[in-house]
Protein backbone atom coordinates (compact mmCIF):
# COMPACT_ATOMS: atom_id res chain seq x y z
CA UNK A 1 0.00 0.00 0.00
CA UNK A 2 1.61 2.96 -1.19
CA UNK A 3 2.06 5.34 2.00
CA UNK A 4 3.31 8.65 0.39
CA UNK A 5 3.76 9.73 -3.25
CA UNK A 6 6.05 13.01 -4.57
CA UNK A 7 4.44 14.02 -7.96
CA UNK A 8 6.98 16.06 -10.08
CA UNK A 9 8.10 17.81 -6.95
CA UNK A 10 10.81 21.31 -7.45
CA UNK A 11 11.85 23.73 -5.32
CA UNK A 12 14.03 27.17 -6.15
CA UNK A 13 15.29 28.84 -3.48
CA UNK A 14 15.22 32.71 -4.99
CA UNK A 15 12.97 34.73 -7.48
CA UNK A 16 12.52 34.24 -11.01
CA UNK A 17 11.25 31.03 -10.64
CA UNK A 18 9.81 30.47 -13.84
CA UNK A 19 12.97 31.50 -15.54
CA UNK A 20 14.25 28.93 -13.71
CA UNK A 21 11.51 26.34 -14.95
CA UNK A 22 12.09 27.15 -18.69
CA UNK A 23 16.18 26.38 -17.73
CA UNK A 24 15.67 23.41 -16.62
CA UNK A 25 13.22 22.27 -19.49
CA UNK A 26 15.98 22.46 -21.49
CA UNK A 27 18.08 20.55 -19.29
CA UNK A 28 20.53 22.88 -18.04
CA UNK A 29 22.72 21.84 -14.95
CA UNK A 30 22.34 23.15 -11.10
CA UNK A 31 25.26 24.87 -11.74
CA UNK A 32 24.25 26.22 -14.87
CA UNK A 33 21.23 27.95 -14.22
CA UNK A 34 23.08 29.46 -10.59
CA UNK A 35 25.28 31.03 -13.13
CA UNK A 36 22.78 32.45 -15.66
CA UNK A 37 20.17 33.61 -12.63
CA UNK A 38 21.73 33.60 -9.39
CA UNK A 39 19.29 31.06 -8.20
CA UNK A 40 19.55 27.55 -6.91
CA UNK A 41 17.80 24.76 -7.78
CA UNK A 42 17.52 22.61 -3.99
CA UNK A 43 14.97 19.85 -5.74
CA UNK A 44 14.30 19.38 -9.83
CA UNK A 45 11.10 17.44 -10.68
CA UNK A 46 11.20 14.66 -8.34
CA UNK A 47 9.03 11.97 -8.25
CA UNK A 48 8.32 8.46 -6.51
CA UNK A 49 6.16 6.48 -4.12
CA UNK A 50 6.75 5.18 -0.77
CA UNK A 51 5.50 2.00 0.50
CA UNK A 52 3.41 1.64 3.76
CA UNK A 53 6.45 -0.25 6.20
CA UNK A 54 9.25 0.68 4.05
CA UNK A 55 12.58 2.00 4.95
CA UNK A 56 13.15 4.36 2.20
CA UNK A 57 16.89 5.84 2.48
CA UNK A 58 17.64 9.30 0.51
CA UNK A 59 21.44 9.59 -0.08
CA UNK A 60 24.03 11.90 -2.17
CA UNK A 61 26.77 14.22 -2.09
CA UNK A 62 26.33 17.86 -0.32
CA UNK A 63 24.36 19.73 -1.97
CA UNK A 64 22.53 16.66 -4.34
CA UNK A 65 19.10 18.12 -2.46
CA UNK A 66 18.58 15.15 -0.09
CA UNK A 67 17.83 17.32 2.98
CA UNK A 68 15.32 19.77 0.73
CA UNK A 69 13.40 17.04 -0.14
CA UNK A 70 12.62 15.49 3.47
CA UNK A 71 12.19 19.10 4.36
CA UNK A 72 9.29 19.01 1.93
CA UNK A 73 7.58 15.63 3.17
CA UNK A 74 6.86 17.75 6.18
CA UNK A 75 6.43 20.85 4.51
CA UNK A 76 9.07 22.25 6.65
CA UNK A 77 10.24 23.77 3.16
CA UNK A 78 7.50 24.36 0.92
CA UNK A 79 7.47 23.08 -2.99
CA UNK A 80 7.55 25.74 -5.73
CA UNK A 81 6.32 23.01 -7.91
CA UNK A 82 4.17 19.65 -7.65
CA UNK A 83 2.65 17.93 -5.50
CA UNK A 84 2.91 15.71 -2.18
CA UNK A 85 0.44 12.87 -0.65
CA UNK A 86 0.02 11.40 2.38
CA UNK A 87 -2.43 8.75 2.67
CA UNK A 88 -3.91 9.90 -0.49
CA UNK A 89 -4.16 13.45 1.07
CA UNK A 90 -2.33 16.56 -0.62
CA UNK A 91 0.40 17.85 1.57
CA UNK A 92 0.77 20.62 -0.69
CA UNK A 93 -2.31 22.04 0.00
CA UNK A 94 -3.60 21.80 3.72
CA UNK A 95 -4.67 24.01 5.62
CA UNK A 96 -1.99 24.88 8.50
CA UNK A 97 -4.30 23.26 11.01
CA UNK A 98 -4.14 19.68 9.26
CA UNK A 99 -0.63 20.57 8.35
CA UNK A 100 -0.62 20.51 12.30
CA UNK A 101 -2.43 17.70 12.80
CA UNK A 102 -0.11 15.60 10.08
CA UNK A 103 2.72 16.45 11.87
CA UNK A 104 1.74 15.60 14.98
CA UNK A 105 0.15 12.57 14.71
CA UNK A 106 1.36 11.13 11.68
CA UNK A 107 4.91 12.35 11.53
CA UNK A 108 7.35 12.33 13.65
CA UNK A 109 11.73 13.48 12.97
CA UNK A 110 15.07 12.29 14.24
CA UNK A 111 17.51 15.37 13.52
CA UNK A 112 21.36 14.76 13.04
CA UNK A 113 22.53 17.27 16.22
CA UNK A 114 19.96 15.09 18.73
CA UNK A 115 17.99 18.47 19.19
CA UNK A 116 17.60 17.32 23.34
CA UNK A 117 16.68 19.93 25.41
CA UNK A 118 19.59 19.93 27.99
CA UNK A 119 17.31 21.20 30.89
CA UNK A 120 14.96 18.60 30.60
CA UNK A 121 15.71 14.93 32.31
CA UNK A 122 16.00 11.99 29.22
CA UNK A 123 12.21 11.10 30.48
CA UNK A 124 10.73 14.63 29.94
CA UNK A 125 12.54 14.97 26.07
CA UNK A 126 11.01 11.83 25.40
CA UNK A 127 7.70 12.80 26.85
CA UNK A 128 7.91 16.37 24.88
CA UNK A 129 5.79 15.40 21.48
CA UNK A 130 3.34 13.70 23.55
CA UNK A 131 2.95 17.29 25.77
CA UNK A 132 2.76 19.96 22.58
CA UNK A 133 -0.35 17.32 22.10
CA UNK A 134 -2.02 17.87 25.29
CA UNK A 135 -1.37 13.99 26.28
CA UNK A 136 -2.66 14.06 29.82
CA UNK A 137 0.96 13.88 32.44
CA UNK A 138 0.18 9.89 32.91
CA UNK A 139 -0.33 8.74 30.06
CA UNK A 140 2.92 10.47 28.48
CA UNK A 141 5.06 9.44 30.85
CA UNK A 142 3.96 5.63 30.11
CA UNK A 143 4.46 5.76 26.88
CA UNK A 144 7.63 7.88 27.11
CA UNK A 145 8.53 5.60 29.99
CA UNK A 146 8.08 2.84 27.63
CA UNK A 147 9.94 4.09 24.47
CA UNK A 148 13.08 4.41 26.34
CA UNK A 149 12.98 0.76 27.84
CA UNK A 150 12.55 -0.30 24.01
CA UNK A 151 15.26 1.73 23.31
CA UNK A 152 17.49 0.40 26.35
CA UNK A 153 17.48 3.65 28.08
CA UNK A 154 15.06 2.67 31.17
CA UNK A 155 17.93 3.37 33.60
CA UNK A 156 18.61 6.28 32.75
CA UNK A 157 15.00 8.09 32.49
CA UNK A 158 15.87 10.76 34.72
CA UNK A 159 19.69 11.82 33.96
CA UNK A 160 19.93 14.50 31.74
CA UNK A 161 21.70 15.03 27.87
CA UNK A 162 25.19 15.57 28.62
CA UNK A 163 25.42 12.75 31.24
CA UNK A 164 24.84 10.37 28.21
CA UNK A 165 27.17 9.25 25.21
CA UNK A 166 26.51 10.50 21.81
CA UNK A 167 25.12 7.41 20.91
CA UNK A 168 22.91 7.21 23.86
CA UNK A 169 21.20 10.90 23.34
CA UNK A 170 20.32 9.82 19.57
CA UNK A 171 18.75 7.09 20.80
CA UNK A 172 17.34 9.72 22.88
CA UNK A 173 16.11 11.25 20.37
CA UNK A 174 14.78 8.31 18.49
CA UNK A 175 12.94 6.96 21.38
CA UNK A 176 11.14 10.80 21.69
CA UNK A 177 9.89 10.33 17.62
CA UNK A 178 8.32 7.15 18.37
CA UNK A 179 6.95 7.90 21.72
CA UNK A 180 3.66 8.99 20.17
CA UNK A 181 3.40 6.11 17.58
CA UNK A 182 3.98 8.45 14.39
CA UNK A 183 3.23 6.28 11.04
CA UNK A 184 5.77 7.85 9.23
CA UNK A 185 9.38 8.36 10.62
CA UNK A 186 11.95 11.23 8.86
CA UNK A 187 15.39 10.83 10.15
CA UNK A 188 17.51 13.54 8.39
CA UNK A 189 21.58 12.43 8.79
CA UNK A 190 20.19 11.05 12.00
CA UNK A 191 23.49 8.99 12.93
CA UNK A 192 26.32 11.03 10.55
CA UNK A 193 27.51 12.77 14.17
CA UNK A 194 28.42 9.20 15.66
CA UNK A 195 31.72 7.94 15.67
CA UNK A 196 31.93 4.52 13.39
CA UNK A 197 31.57 2.31 15.87
CA UNK A 198 28.23 3.71 17.78
CA UNK A 199 27.09 4.77 14.13
CA UNK A 200 27.08 0.63 13.11
CA UNK A 201 25.46 -0.02 16.48
CA UNK A 202 22.59 2.53 15.81
CA UNK A 203 22.02 1.06 12.41
CA UNK A 204 21.74 -2.61 13.77
CA UNK A 205 19.67 -1.35 16.30
CA UNK A 206 17.20 0.66 13.69
CA UNK A 207 17.40 -2.66 11.81
CA UNK A 208 16.23 -4.74 14.75
CA UNK A 209 13.40 -2.07 15.86
CA UNK A 210 12.11 -1.83 12.43
CA UNK A 211 11.43 -5.63 12.56
CA UNK A 212 9.11 -4.61 15.47
CA UNK A 213 7.46 -1.34 14.93
CA UNK A 214 7.54 -1.59 11.01
CA UNK A 215 7.19 1.48 9.91
CA UNK A 216 7.40 3.95 7.27
CA UNK A 217 10.64 5.31 7.20
CA UNK A 218 12.95 7.53 5.25
CA UNK A 219 16.32 8.27 5.92
CA UNK A 220 18.49 10.63 4.79
CA UNK A 221 22.37 10.10 4.34
CA UNK A 222 25.63 10.56 2.38
CA UNK A 223 27.16 7.08 3.10
CA UNK A 224 26.58 4.78 0.68
CA UNK A 225 27.28 1.94 3.33
CA UNK A 226 25.07 2.88 5.83
CA UNK A 227 22.48 3.44 2.72
CA UNK A 228 22.80 -0.35 1.50
CA UNK A 229 22.47 -1.58 5.24
CA UNK A 230 19.29 -0.59 6.26
CA UNK A 231 17.48 0.78 2.98
CA UNK A 232 14.71 -1.68 1.63
CA UNK A 233 15.06 1.19 -1.73
CA UNK A 234 17.53 3.90 -2.22
CA UNK A 235 16.80 6.97 -4.30
CA UNK A 236 20.61 8.57 -4.83
CA UNK A 237 20.41 12.15 -6.08
CA UNK A 238 22.47 14.67 -7.68
CA UNK A 239 22.19 18.28 -8.43
CA UNK A 240 18.39 17.97 -6.98
CA UNK A 241 17.20 15.52 -9.45
CA UNK A 242 16.69 11.54 -8.82
CA UNK A 243 19.28 9.38 -10.80
CA UNK A 244 18.28 5.73 -9.99
CA UNK A 245 15.72 4.27 -7.44
CA UNK A 246 16.29 0.95 -6.81
CA UNK A 247 17.22 -2.13 -3.90
CA UNK A 248 20.38 -1.88 -2.66
CA UNK A 249 21.26 -4.98 -5.06
CA UNK A 250 19.80 -3.27 -8.34
CA UNK A 251 21.99 0.39 -7.33
CA UNK A 252 24.84 -2.13 -6.60
CA UNK A 253 24.65 -4.43 -9.66
CA UNK A 254 22.95 -2.76 -12.20
CA UNK A 255 24.01 1.00 -11.67
CA UNK A 256 22.04 3.63 -14.23
CA UNK A 257 24.62 5.54 -15.36
CA UNK A 258 28.54 6.33 -15.07
CA UNK A 259 27.80 8.66 -11.92
CA UNK A 260 25.70 5.77 -10.20
CA UNK A 261 28.95 2.99 -11.18
CA UNK A 262 31.30 5.49 -9.61
CA UNK A 263 29.50 6.18 -6.45
CA UNK A 264 29.36 2.43 -5.99
CA UNK A 265 32.41 0.91 -7.13
CA UNK A 266 34.26 0.72 -3.55
CA UNK A 267 31.73 -1.16 -1.61
CA UNK A 268 32.74 -4.11 -0.56
CA UNK A 269 30.29 -6.32 -1.72
CA UNK A 270 30.65 -9.33 0.51
CA UNK A 271 28.82 -7.39 3.52
CA UNK A 272 25.92 -6.21 1.63
CA UNK A 273 24.64 -8.93 -1.05
CA UNK A 274 22.96 -11.60 0.28
CA UNK A 275 22.24 -15.60 -0.20
CA UNK A 276 18.99 -14.43 -1.93
CA UNK A 277 21.04 -11.99 -4.25
CA UNK A 278 23.48 -15.12 -5.54
CA UNK A 279 20.95 -17.92 -5.26
CA UNK A 280 20.36 -20.30 -8.39
CA UNK A 281 17.12 -22.52 -9.02
CA UNK A 282 18.09 -25.79 -7.61
CA UNK A 283 17.68 -29.23 -9.44
CA UNK A 284 16.46 -31.88 -7.02
CA UNK A 285 14.81 -35.23 -6.69
CA UNK A 286 12.43 -36.35 -3.94
CA UNK A 287 13.07 -38.89 -1.59
CA UNK A 288 9.43 -40.20 -2.10
CA UNK A 289 9.18 -40.61 -5.17
CA UNK A 290 12.35 -41.01 -7.38
CA UNK A 291 15.06 -43.16 -7.23
CA UNK A 292 18.69 -43.50 -8.58
CA UNK A 293 17.77 -44.19 -11.75
CA UNK A 294 15.78 -40.73 -12.09
CA UNK A 295 18.79 -38.76 -10.14
CA UNK A 296 21.11 -40.19 -12.83
CA UNK A 297 19.20 -38.82 -15.75
CA UNK A 298 18.21 -36.23 -14.40
CA UNK A 299 22.11 -35.05 -13.00
CA UNK A 300 23.06 -35.83 -16.99
CA UNK A 301 20.44 -33.79 -18.52
CA UNK A 302 21.49 -30.72 -16.66
CA UNK A 303 25.35 -31.59 -16.45
CA UNK A 304 25.99 -31.37 -12.89
CA UNK A 305 27.80 -33.89 -10.85
CA UNK A 306 25.68 -34.33 -7.79
CA UNK A 307 21.44 -33.04 -7.24
CA UNK A 308 19.87 -32.35 -4.10
CA UNK A 309 17.37 -34.29 -2.67
CA UNK A 310 14.10 -33.20 -0.58
CA UNK A 311 10.91 -34.33 0.43
CA UNK A 312 7.10 -33.71 -0.64
CA UNK A 313 7.30 -30.53 1.09
CA UNK A 314 10.74 -29.49 -0.02
CA UNK A 315 12.08 -29.36 3.05
CA UNK A 316 16.28 -30.52 2.55
CA UNK A 317 16.93 -34.19 3.40
CA UNK A 318 20.49 -34.19 1.89
CA UNK A 319 22.70 -34.66 -1.76
CA UNK A 320 23.47 -37.68 -4.13
CA UNK A 321 26.44 -38.24 -6.50
CA UNK A 322 26.45 -39.25 -10.19
CA UNK A 323 29.19 -41.98 -9.04
CA UNK A 324 26.87 -43.18 -6.20
CA UNK A 325 23.61 -43.19 -8.00
CA UNK A 326 25.38 -44.76 -10.62
CA UNK A 327 27.00 -47.77 -8.47
CA UNK A 328 22.96 -48.13 -6.77
CA UNK A 329 21.51 -48.55 -10.46
CA UNK A 330 23.77 -51.10 -11.01
CA UNK A 331 23.13 -52.77 -8.08
CA UNK A 332 19.54 -52.80 -8.70
CA UNK A 333 18.56 -50.34 -5.55
CA UNK A 334 15.86 -48.34 -5.92
CA UNK A 335 15.54 -46.02 -3.20
CA UNK A 336 17.56 -42.91 -2.58
CA UNK A 337 18.15 -43.22 0.83
CA UNK A 338 20.89 -46.02 0.70
CA UNK A 339 23.13 -43.12 -0.84
CA UNK A 340 21.91 -39.97 0.95
CA UNK A 341 24.27 -37.84 1.67
CA UNK A 342 23.68 -35.18 4.88
CA UNK A 343 27.17 -33.32 4.68
CA UNK A 344 25.89 -30.16 2.59
CA UNK A 345 26.44 -26.95 3.83
CA UNK A 346 23.63 -24.84 4.24
CA UNK A 347 22.80 -21.01 4.71
CA UNK A 348 19.24 -19.00 5.18
CA UNK A 349 18.83 -16.09 2.93
CA UNK A 350 20.25 -13.44 4.84
CA UNK A 351 23.47 -14.66 4.91
CA UNK A 352 26.06 -12.51 3.72
CA UNK A 353 28.56 -13.14 1.03
CA UNK A 354 31.62 -12.31 3.54
CA UNK A 355 29.78 -15.72 5.72
CA UNK A 356 29.18 -17.37 2.85
CA UNK A 357 32.77 -17.50 0.93
CA UNK A 358 34.08 -19.10 3.97
CA UNK A 359 31.42 -21.86 3.86
CA UNK A 360 31.57 -22.56 0.44
CA UNK A 361 35.16 -22.63 0.09
CA UNK A 362 35.67 -25.93 2.11
CA UNK A 363 33.24 -27.80 0.17
CA UNK A 364 33.02 -29.32 -3.21
CA UNK A 365 29.08 -29.25 -3.02
CA UNK A 366 26.97 -26.67 -3.52
CA UNK A 367 25.60 -24.41 -0.66
CA UNK A 368 21.67 -24.86 0.15
CA UNK A 369 20.00 -21.89 0.95
CA UNK A 370 16.91 -22.82 3.14
CA UNK A 371 13.96 -21.17 4.81
CA UNK A 372 12.79 -22.86 7.85
CA UNK A 373 14.07 -26.32 6.56
CA UNK A 374 12.61 -26.03 3.33
CA UNK A 375 15.07 -25.14 0.33
CA UNK A 376 14.79 -21.90 -1.94
CA UNK A 377 18.01 -22.12 -3.90
CA UNK A 378 21.72 -23.06 -4.00
CA UNK A 379 24.58 -21.17 -4.35
CA UNK A 380 27.47 -22.23 -6.76
CA UNK A 381 31.27 -21.14 -5.66
CA UNK A 382 31.34 -19.32 -9.40
CA UNK A 383 28.47 -17.24 -8.54
CA UNK A 384 29.76 -15.67 -5.77
CA UNK A 385 33.35 -14.95 -7.40
CA UNK A 386 31.09 -13.52 -10.33
CA UNK A 387 29.42 -11.32 -7.30
CA UNK A 388 32.34 -10.13 -5.61
CA UNK A 389 33.77 -8.89 -9.23
CA UNK A 390 30.55 -6.86 -9.91
CA UNK A 391 29.77 -9.31 -13.26
CA UNK A 392 27.15 -12.19 -13.89
CA UNK A 393 28.32 -15.42 -13.63
CA UNK A 394 28.28 -15.60 -17.41
CA UNK A 395 30.21 -12.79 -17.46
CA UNK A 396 32.69 -13.99 -15.41
CA UNK A 397 32.65 -17.93 -17.54
CA UNK A 398 33.10 -15.75 -21.14
CA UNK A 399 36.02 -13.67 -20.02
Amino acid sequence: MTKIKVENVTKIFGKKSERVTELLDQNKSKQEILQETGVTVGVNNVSFTIEEGEVFVIMGLSGSGKSTLVRMLNRLIDTTQGNIYIDGENLSKMSKKDLREVRRKKMSMVFQNFALFPQRTILENTEYGLEIQDIDKKERTQKATQALENAGLGDYIHQHPNQLSGGMQQRVGLARALANNPEILLMDEAFSALDPLIRKEMQDELVELQATVKKTIIFITHDLNEALRIGDRIALMKDGAIVQIGTPEEILMKPADDYVERFVEDVDRSKVLTAENIMKRPETVNINKHGPRVALEQMKREGISSIIVVDDNRNLKGYVTAEDASEARKNSITSLETILKLDIPTVDRTTTMNDIFSVIHDTVTPVAVVDNKKLVGIIVRGAVIAALAGESEEELINE
